[in-house]
């Protein structure tokens, strides 16, 4: 299991742990603003993405048909398994 933001582009990955908000994931009674977000972007515990381009503060992934900007401080609270 490694942070979403250690993808190199290409690689392929599947979300196994959501750590934003006030430490309890994107379920619970303790979503804040982020946590939706990034479910609403499709973001979620059991989707594959696609690492599309990693550089810089901005990485690029495909989830399902959609192309998803994320910050890498946010990929960084993504966790993945190969």
């Amino acid at each position: 299991m490694i942070p979403l933001g250690l993808l190199s582009a290409g690689e392929n990955g599947e979300i196994v742990e959501i750590m934003l908000g006030k430490g309890e994931g994107v379920s619970g009674a303790g979503q804040d603003k982020t946590s939706v977000r990034v479910e609403e972007m499709g973001l979620r515990i059991g989707k594959n993405v696609e690492m599309l381009t990693n550089g810089g503060n901005t990485i690029l992934l495909r989830v399902d048909e959609a192309r998803i900007a994320l910050t890498r401080r946010m990929a960084m609270k993504i966790m993945v398994r190969r």
